[in-house]
């Protein structure tokens, strides 16, 4: 068969599942061919040539049937293009005739062998048509807005006509799509047509007595398929289409995830690009790639840094269309200057110190402000653009706050959640931002926010009300899951749901779990298990505590240090008994505002080293670099004390793997220490907490830990283990998921 579609609101319209379908069908099938049959110029079709998710055309008939061209390659297909060429007198000859038609307005379009206007009210169109009629030109109007001048006797239909024609194809195996008046053309030749759904009136109106064209109910390639299930000719191809789908397609809506990488990396393999699966052991990345296992579809925007000092078009595509056959990767490309002042200047410099509280190392800066206002207006756009009706926008963190402001306008129909998974500062903090109303403001747009512990959503709701009037519609009593009153971070009652000014908004605690299957088919390993057997042996004894942390001032790896050392000075019976491992992960390169902190804690470690260490025991072992996660998870497992103590933290993922890592072993004999002010505190009443900001209870709630009875410590840690067990990271997917889809 032939299909011979229109593009906008017909072959590029619709819902992205039906999308999909349709094009891989058309891909997979080469008895089917393909003819764009558009109003667009070539130039404007062009584009979508290189577009891999697009199947490319057999043929091209565009200029609303003025140009036809040969798919593969671009040439004019003769002599049908020569014979239109001849009818035509020239754009500057009708420009000149029509220069002083009222109302009349030129397209500004690429156009070959035709002049496209705007047209209104006041336009003469009877004056139009006898003005061009002396040069054989035909007046072809659509929308109540658009005209077209043409050759006399070219349209769609005819040029249409004339290809089938030629190629020797039974009309019987041709069908024709579009949606706008335009295209009426297509459905006088006598081929079977389908005018897909949400069609221009006026061609449903002038098509409703044609016996070969069916009305579909789906827009876009949905009303193609439907019609393929209609048409006995061409039912072949719609079970077809069924049976080559990979996963039956859910029929949940279309979640447009935002985040702030790619589901995969680029990497460079004997000179060619290859994607590959993010190292990412919290499982956050794969958590959420998951939710497109069973069809679903969606778009993942990220951005991805391109060469060259101009963003440039970016093409999406396919993460994995055997695992995700309806997902594709919808790039923003940004310059290395973008990526500088948007993430590792501006948000690390501005909005990162207020998130955790150190306000006197916030940097504020206008034009960066502006510029990364631009970047989320780009993600906004980029969200309006791929999102289907009511389709789901799930953003992730701090980097795409203004994104709710933008999009709400572009897409009011859409459901938008947004979750921070840093924390949420208090009020009098949050709003030292220059911008904190502006950045509130968005965040109210969305239908959902979601944070790690109820102390972050009264946090915001705190900080809304600083700005608005807040009417608390609902709350939750806190006592079912975390620490209340026991712990720096708890509270008693979350709101989880507002109204504002803006309208409602709900919201929720949705602390981040991780991934457990994933951790356990690790450590089972067999060449896991003996690399733990040759790690224990090397530790001659003595107990080892685990510090594994990213370079990052909040993270507190220097006020640690100088608790150990304190810990040495008051305790030297445990000289040569306990052994520090300090893991931290160098950030991302460009960052500047963590040069001087590796400095000075290598000065801490070198001083504490030089202090205590013989020949026979050196007190820290100290790795400034990014380790794969099995070779943490075989510190995990040797680990008898894992010392968590950030002086902020959203909420922290090393303290949930070092549970799980211990949860394996058959004599779980590990012990948790957690800063009261990580997010994770409020969750793990089994760990023993510190307060970071005082060394002397660094050094004491690390000596309770190393005297624990063996009993107790098995006990907490079965206890921990069961809780991270349960919420895990595919609980957290889900419970936000089904918030957001209940809305």
């Amino acid at each position: 068969m032939l299909l011979a579609t229109d593009l906008d609101g017909t072959f590029l319209g619709g819902k992205t599942s039906d999308k999909f379908k349709l094009y891989r069908l058309i891909r997979e099938e080469q008895n089917i061919r393909l003819a764009f049959v558009t109003g667009r110029g070539m130039e404007s079709v062009l584009p979508l040539l290189d577009d891999s998710i697009i199947p490319n055309p057999d043929f091209i008939i565009c200029d609303v049937g003025a140009t036809i061209l040969n798919g593969r390659s671009l040439e004019p297909v003769q002599p049908i293009q020569s014979q239109i060429e001849k009818k035509w007198p020239g754009a500057l000859v009708i420009r000149k005739k029509l220069r002083k038609i009222k109302g009349l307005e030129l397209q500004k379009v690429p156009q070959q062998r035709r002049c496209s206007y705007y047209f209104d009210e006041y336009t003469d169109i009877g004056q139009i048509k006898e003005l061009v009629s002396e040069f054989g030109c035909d007046v072809l109007q659509s929308a109540g807005r658009y005209l077209d001048i043409l050759p006399g006797g070219v349209n769609k239909g005819s040029t249409l006509m004339q290809l089938i024609k030629m190629m020797d194809l039974d009309a019987q195996e041709v069908l024709v799509a579009g949606d706008t008046l335009n295209d009426l053309s297509m459905y006088k030749t006598g081929y079977k047509g389908v005018v897909v759904g949400d069609a221009e009136e006026a061609l449903i109106r002038a098509t409703k007595d044609i016996p070969t064209v069916y009305h579909a109910q789906k827009p876009g390639p949905g009303g193609i398929l439907e019609s393929l299930k209609h048409f006995s000719a061409f039912t072949q191809w719609y079970r077809q289409q069924e049976t080559m789908e990979l996963y039956p397609h859910s029929g949940a809506t279309q979640m447009v995830m935002l985040y702030h990488r790619l589901p995969y990396e680029v990497r460079e393999i004997n000179g060619r690009t290859e994607h590959a699966p993010p190292k990412s052991p919290n499982g956050i990345i794969p958590t959420l790639l998951g939710f497109f296992h069973t069809g679903r579809s969606g778009a993942w925007i990220a951005w991805e840094e391109t060469q060259g000092n101009k963003r440039v078009l970016l093409k999406d595509r396919y993460i994995d269309e055997k695992k995700y056959p309806n997902l594709i990767a919808s790039r923003i490309s940004l310059t290395k200057r973008d990526v500088d002042i948007f993430y590792r200047n501006f948000s690390k410099e501005a909005f990162w110190p207020i998130l955790f509280s150190f306000i006197d190392k916030a940097r504020f800066n206008h034009t960066h402000w502006e510029h990364y206002c631009k970047i989320n207006r780009l993600f906004a756009e980029k969200a309006a653009a791929e999102a289907d009706l009511h389709a789901i926008v799930w953003i992730h963190e701090y980097n795409l706050w203004m994104v709710p402001a933008y999009l709400r306008p572009l897409r009011p129909d859409v459901k938008i959640g947004f979750f921070h998974h840093t924390s949420f500062p208090p009020a009098d903090i949050f709003n030292i931002i220059p911008w904190r109303r502006e950045i509130m403001g968005s965040l109210l747009q969305c239908d959902y926010v979601g944070f790690h512990i109820p102390r972050y959503v009264e946090n915001f709701v705190d900080a809304a009300r600083s700005h608005t009037p807040v009417k608390i519609i609902s709350q939750e009593n806190c006592a079912g899951r975390y620490l209340t009153y026991s712990c720096a971070l708890g509270v008693d009652l979350m709101s989880t749901e507002i109204e504002t000014a803006s309208g409602k908004v709900r919201l929720g605690a949705n602390p981040v779990g991780i991934n457990i299957p994933y951790i356990k088919e690790i450590y089972h390993q067999p060449a896991m298990q003996d690399a733990i057997r040759q790690m224990a042996q090397q530790t001659g004894g003595r107990k080892i505590i685990l510090s594994v942390e990213r370079l990052d001032y909040v993270k507190g790896p220097l006020e640690k240090l100088r608790a150990f050392g304190l810990f040495l000075h008051d305790y030297p019976e445990f000289h040569g008994r306990v052994e520090l491992i300090n893991i931290c992960t160098p950030p991302a390169q460009g960052m500047r505002i963590y040069e001087r902190i590796q400095t000075e804690l290598e000065q801490e470690v070198g001083k504490i080293n030089g202090k205590y260490s013989d020949l026979n025991w050196t007190p820290i072992r100290f790795f400034f670099r990014s380790v794969p996660f099995e070779e943490v998870i075989i510190y995990y497992a040797l680990a008898d004390i894992c010392w968590i103590t950030p002086l902020r933290d959203g909420l922290n993922l090393v303290a949930k793997e070092y549970v799980a890592v211990q949860g394996q072993k058959e004599n779980p004999n590990g012990t948790l220490i957690v800063s009261e002010f990580a997010g994770v505190s409020v969750e793990l009443p089994y760990a023993i907490l510190t307060n970071p900001y005082y060394a002397r209870d660094l050094k004491e709630s690390l000596l309770q830990a190393l005297n624990m009875d063996n009993n107790d410590r098995v006990l907490r840690m079965k206890r921990l283990y069961e809780i991270i067990s349960h919420y895990d990271v595919e609980k957290w997917s889900r419970d936000f998921m089904e918030i957001l889809e209940g809305l």
